[in-house]
């Protein structure tokens, strides 16, 4: 029974992309400082409301938690939470490079923000040897999660301005200078949002000079996500949150979708944080009955109007100009290879330098550790202005 349950928490952490080292802290109760009114809203997107210090970074850095202001889906005015971390000593001349992180799923309401978990430093990946090279980090919530939810999960825009948003908030921290060099890291959801920020970038935040785009495990064909993800118990638990999140962000209609029995699970699923261990397992638990009573469609991504949702935050080639590395495992069974390597190919087609990094025996939930040294090796040539290596044509 103790190698099942074993086996239980592992495929769990593998699935959700929690690793070990989160530990097993419960986040932190939401605070006034998230809460922002209509006049503080109110700016360019980008702009800080407001910080405060947190304690803990690692390397003798300075952190923030950041309150600033960003666009909605409907170009409205919203405010959006996160972490900023700033390297110790005085900024070169020329202002500090900065990576904004894009985490993975954590979940699709308030409370489950990462700048509200109480291991946050260790939930981003490359922080540490980020730091050692004198880049400043900053790791966006995104929209709804933290701030006044619900979360747009997997929405590939509002990903993507938070995290442009995100570096525009610190460039003005104490200690940057103002550099406007960036470039974005993210794992699973993460993936998504950083290869929408490099769609994004150029548009939406066109002072900013994006180096390098770096992802792994990205969600990219969300329609083929969506009818993989199904056939796993984990799976169930990402489907369920993307149907609670997209029928409140776009109103589809779950209840045609969802069998009645099915919708309190849902709703609980919902509520519940991907921080730890303990959170795995009681997730685990709320998605048991998902098992028998779930959907009542045969494929949720060929109905309307899901299928289109899908298709729409589907993330497109990015520019050739912006170099870009992907990292796969080759045990991912959420993320599947084959679709990581299609991405990786409609991207050589447009004409783009891409670094594939491929790990045997990896899984989903570590792709991001795995390959995070790497990721940051590749970032810091691309802040040195080297030119961008490219496995187009040999994988």
């Amino acid at each position: 029974m103790l190698h099942r349950s074993i086996s239980v928490v592992r495929h769990m952490l593998a699935v959700f992309g929690v690793l070990a080292s989160v530990g097993t802290g419960a986040a932190m109760a939401q605070s006034p400082f998230y809460q922002a009114t209509a006049a503080e809203i109110a700016g360019p997107p980008g702009t800080l409301i407001r910080s405060e210090p947190m304690l803990f970074a690692p390397l003798g850095a300075q952190a923030w938690r950041i309150l600033y202001r960003s666009t909605g889906l409907d170009g409205e005015p919203i405010a959006v939470s996160g972490v900023a971390i700033v390297p110790p000593g005085p900024p070169p001349a020329s202002g500090r490079s900065i990576v904004a992180w894009a985490h993975p799923t954590t979940a699709v309401v308030a409370h489950c923000a990462p700048s509200l978990a109480l291991f946050v430093f260790q939930q981003i990946q490359g922080l540490r040897p980020l730091i050692a090279r004198d880049a400043v980090v900053v790791a966006t919530d995104y929209p709804g999660l933290g701030t006044a939810g619900p979360h747009p999960y997997l929405v590939g825009v509002s990903e993507g301005r938070a995290v442009l948003d995100s570096v525009r908030a610190a460039r003005g921290m104490p200690g940057v200078g103002g550099a406007g060099n960036f470039a974005v890291w993210g794992h699973s959801q993460g993936g998504q949002a950083a290869l929408y920020t490099g769609l994004l970038a150029k548009r939406y935040a066109p002072e900013l000079t994006l180096v390098g785009v770096a992802a792994a495990a990205p969600a990219t064909e969300l329609v083929t996500l969506m009818g993989d993800d199904f056939k796993t118990s984990g799976g169930k638990n990402l489907t369920a949150m993307t149907l609670w999140s997209w029928s409140r962000v776009f109103g589809a209609p779950i209840d045609k979708v969802v069998m009645p029995v099915a919708l309190p699970v849902v709703d609980v699923l919902a509520s519940e944080c991907i921080e730890s261990i303990f959170d795995i397992v009681e997730r685990r638990r709320t998605e048991k009955p998902l098992e028998q009573n779930f959907l009542s469609v045969p494929n949720i991504a060929t109905t309307e109007p899901w299928k289109t949702l899908a298709l729409r935050n589907t993330p497109s080639a990015l520019p050739r100009s912006i170099p870009l590395f992907l990292a796969q495992g080759s045990n991912d069974d959420l993320v599947q290879p084959a679709v990581t390597r299609a991405y990786f190919q409609r991207q050589c087609q447009a004409g783009s330098r891409v670094t594939m990094l491929l790990m045997p025996n990896v899984g989903h939930g570590f792709a991001g550790r795995d390959a995070a040294n790497a990721a940051v090796n590749w970032i810091g040539e691309r802040f040195a202005g080297n030119p961008a290596p490219s496995d187009c044509g040999r994988n």
